[in-house]
């Protein structure tokens, strides 16, 4: 088991939709539109894979722009549990696997779209693991469909308080987090507060992302072969957006 998925398994699962702060409708109009604007809502739409699908906000804006077939992958069973209590009747396939065995789960050239979204990318563990995924995923493609990444930017560190970074507050949750830096990730340290009857509990665990520049990904997109035609900030994310001839 990776880092990664035992954080969410021991702690983030259970508050990741509360983190985001918006109604799971609210949070799928959003991606909704950002994946348009990434160039999802052209073309084919038979097919589409969503990576580290969470709950599925991604997955319901594909589904809702019009492709046929989502094949949605995680490895929390917690949030998949959650996609599923909330599919009714969409064109979802939710599948409990590792996103790196996802070629597994299609024909190659058969895909119109494969999404990574979120921070999802940096939770890899090696930087080996990411190229490999950008070659899985042009292989995957079929001509002219496109692979859409967000990713946060840790490449610049930060030094002293400016490590410590509030998530969410409300009067029954406080979540905040720290960051350790090394050479090639960062340990995210986080850290929740949770009312419980009078008093409060305290959570805790911490995982390592992989620190990613945004301008050596879309160069190492454009080595494998995609041609890149987006590549801007989306909040407090980087998103690329590439396409295969």
């Amino acid at each position: 088991m990776s880092q990664a998925t035992r954080h969410y398994d021991e702690l983030l699962a259970r508050h990741y939709s509360w983190m985001n702060g918006l109604t799971v409708n609210e949070k799928i109009d959003e991606q909704k539109l950002l994946l348009a604007e990434a160039g999802l809502d052209d073309g084919p739409k038979d097919i589409a894979v969503d990576l580290g699908c969470g709950p599925g906000y991604q997955s319901f804006a594909l589904a809702r722009l019009g492709y046929k077939t989502v094949i949605a992958v995680d490895t929390s069973n917690a949030l998949l549990a959650e996609l599923e209590a909330a599919r009714a009747g969409e064109p979802i396939r939710a599948v409990l696997a590792d996103l790196r065995n996802f070629p597994t789960l299609v024909e190659s050239g058969s895909v119109n779209a494969v999404i990574c979204m979120g921070d999802t990318l940096t939770h890899l563990d090696e930087r080996s693991d990411v190229t490999k995924l950008y070659r899985d995923a042009y292989a995957a493609l079929a001509p002219g469909g496109r692979f859409v990444l967000t990713f946060r930017d840790l490449s610049h560190e930060r030094e002293g308080l400016d490590r410590f970074l509030p998530v969410r507050a409300d009067e029954r949750r406080i979540m905040t987090c720290f960051l350790e830096y090394e050479a090639d990730h960062v340990v995210v340290n986080d850290l929740i507060y949770v009312r419980d009857g009078e008093g409060w509990t305290f959570e805790k665990s911490r995982y390592r992302k992989l620190r990613l520049a945004p301008a050596e990904q879309a160069a190492e997109l454009e080595r494998i072969g995609f041609t890149v035609d987006c590549d801007r900030q989306a909040g407090g994310l980087h998103m690329i957006s590439a396409r295969k001839p």
